[in-house]
Formats: structure tokens, C-alpha cells, sequence
């Protein structure tokens, strides 16, 4: 196969896994790398770590996104819900309930696969950008197409990171501890701080977990968020270099967060940090489309924050598969920390 790209972009790591690559940073969880999560395990306790599906609730923290629709499903003409199957057959004593539901992927805790954020990118020469993902990959198909017709990435499904069972050794990194509910943009000098006034180590093929209490937020607005949840807690500053060479250096697998897009949301409107023409989320491309690092958004880390700190820990067992959905850009998930 001919390669995708003769030019790859500043700072990416395009090609280190192989040409066609579509799973990034996720090939450092290695065996030998499971087997030391495992490790991490001391009290056999789970935290769940995703939101109802239904939550945050509204449209407040996002506008492009729903909260979840249920459809009815139909069974020889009777809405399959409820439904006893002695109306096609009198000896049957079953009772039935089948449901359709219309979800946004990335509506409540999801993952941020590499079809979610590409970049306008020369990649193959020519002097004119095209759009590109992940290690050269367009996410459709010569005609344009996708495999849900016009819709669904061909190319980087989320599906492939399923297949990894994505289980590592999460590390947390207690930001709302340092830091309160305020509003502030984390750059590297001050993480640095934070990770060493808490003894926290971060190695290769670990997932970087950071706690900035908006989850808690989300959970005491049950169902009725403010605008103000939109510019509460940390939010890590895309903008600072160093932060972002931090990330490339540290080798991690993944990083998630409890609050709506890791750095500052895009639906804040544009940053007036950001330069004539760039991305308009600097952090989501450097990770999502330079260097295959996964992004997870809105989870909810505080019960496990608060145990971490009980009990002088930031280490544990993280087992958080997307769906095995073919085409999809993102996708729901239910994290569990096993301490």
C-alpha cells in the first residue's frame, strides 16, 4: 500500500507505529503493561466512573448535542415494551421489553475517537491542504462516503480502540484539590506543581485521568445545568507549549477528564489567545490528530479522587472500552477504576 503522506505535520508521530496505524499511543499497552495495572489493585473496590447517559442534562454545555431519545420497537404490530406474549400465542406466561434509543455519542461520558478532530493539512505535497486525520488517514472512502452512506468514518473507528479492550493503569491527577471550582487554565509549570506537590509519577502507555470537580457539578445540577457550569473548574491550557510538549514526552496512552473538552470548550467561542488561522481546539489537535491520544470528556472522577486521597494513592486499574461500533467518531462509555 502506498503511503498517505510525504509531509507530516510538526510534532506528530505519523508513521512511528507503522504506516497504517489507526490506533496511536494506545499500541504502549502493551502485555507486560496490563500486568503492571494489575498490580495497582490492593482493595478489589470498583468506582464507576461515567454519568447516566442522561446527564448533563439540557443543552446548556453543548447546543450540537441531545440528551438521549427513546423509540418505541415493534413486535407484529404491538410496541415491544411490556408486552405479553400471550397476544400471539395463549400458552405463553412471558412478558417482554425491547427499546430503540437515538444517542449522541458524545452527549454524556464518551470517548473522543481520531475521526472527531482532523486538521486542513498538506500532507501529500501538492501545496494544497486537504483534510486529514490521523496518521495521513482520510476518514472516507474515495467517493466521499463513509460507511453509514454520507455519515461514519471509514477509516479510525472507534472500534478498533474496543478491540484493545482499552484497560491500563490509570493515573489521577487531583486538579480540583489545588484548585477549587474556579475557573483556571492549567499550564505545564503549575500540572508540575500539582504532580509533585502529590507524588504523582506518570510512565509510558498510562492514562492520564484529571480531576476538576465539574463532574460533581454536573451531578448536584441533576438534570438542570446552568450556564455557569459551562466556565466553572480547570480546564488544561492548549495554548502553552510546554504543556503540549509534556504530553508527547510523557508517552501516556490516553487522557480523560471530568469536565466538557479537557482544555477550554470550543463552544465558548474563539480564545483570544488564538493566532490568525490555527485550530480552534490546540490541545484536541495535538493529541487527537498529531499524536493518536485518545480524549475522554465528562467523566466523573470525584468518589475515586477522594478515595485516591484517603489513602494516599493515584494509581489504579482502569478498564474503559468505547463501543465496538463500526463508523462511529466517538462513543459512550462506562469507565471502572478497581482500586
Amino acid at each position: 500500500m502506498a503511503k498517505r503522506w510525504k509531509t507530516r505535520p510538526q510534532g506528530s508521530n505519523w508513521g512511528e507505529f507503522g504506516d497504517d496505524d489507526q490506533l496511536g499511543r494506545l499500541n504502549l499497552v502493551t502485555d507486560e503493561r496490563r500486568l503492571r495495572a494489575l498490580q495497582e489493585v490492593k482493595a478489589g473496590r470498583v468506582f464507576c466512573l461515567s454519568h447516566p447517559l442522561d446527564r448533563p442534562g439540557g443543552t446548556v454545555l453543548n447546543s450540537f448535542r441531545h440528551p438521549p431519545v427513546f423509540h418505541p420497537v415493534y413486535r407484529e404490530g404491538e410496541v415491544y415494551f411490556n408486552l405479553s406474549f400471550q397476544k400471539s400465542d395463549p400458552r405463553y406466561t412471558d412478558i417482554g421489553s425491547d427499546e430503540a434509543v437515538m444517542l449522541h455519542t458524545q452527549y454524556s461520558t464518551h470517548w473522543d475517537g481520531f475521526p472527531h478532530k482532523g486538521s486542513l493539512f498538506d500532507a501529500n505535497g501538492d501545496g494544497v491542504a486537504e483534510k486529514v486525520y490521523y496518521n495521513g488517514f482520510s476518514i472516507v472512502d474515495d467517493a466521499g462516503r463513509g460507511t453509514q452512506g454520507e455519515l461514519g468514518a471509514t477509516n479510525l473507528s472507534i472500534a478498533g480502540a474496543a478491540e484493545t479492550g482499552m484497560q491500563a493503569r490509570g493515573v489521577l491527577v487531583d486538579l480540583r484539590h489545588h484548585f477549587g471550582d474556579e475557573r483556571v487554565a492549567v499550564d505545564y509549570e503549575m500540572l508540575a506543581k500539582v504532580l509533585q506537590a502529590d507524588n504523582v509519577r506518570l510512565e509510558e502507555g498510562d492514562i492520564l485521568c484529571l480531576h476538576t470537580g465539574l463532574g460533581q457539578l454536573i451531578r448536584e445540577a441533576r438534570g438542570e445545568p446552568g450556564a455557569a457550569l459551562k466556565t466553572a473548574c480547570a480546564v488544561m491550557d492548549g495554548y502553552d507549549k510546554k504543556l503540549l510538549e509534556w504530553i508527547a514526552d510523557t508517552g501516556v496512552a490516553a487522557i480523560a477528564a471530568d469536565n466538557l473538552a479537557v482544555e477550554r470548550s470550543s463552544t465558548l467561542g474563539v480564545d483570544p489567545r488564538m493566532p490568525h488561522r490555527g485550530p480552534a481546539l490546540p490541545l484536541h489537535e495535538h493529541c487527537l490528530f498529531k499524536l493518536g491520544i485518545m480524549l475522554g470528556e465528562l467523566w466523573y472522577l470525584t468518589e475515586l479522587a477522594a478515595w485516591l486521597r484517603e489513602n494516599r494513592r493515584s494509581r489504579f486499574l482502569l478498564t474503559a472500552p468505547p463501543l465496538r461500533l463500526p463508523g462511529a467518531a466517538g462513543s459512550p462509555v462506562t469507565p471502572v477504576a478497581t482500586v
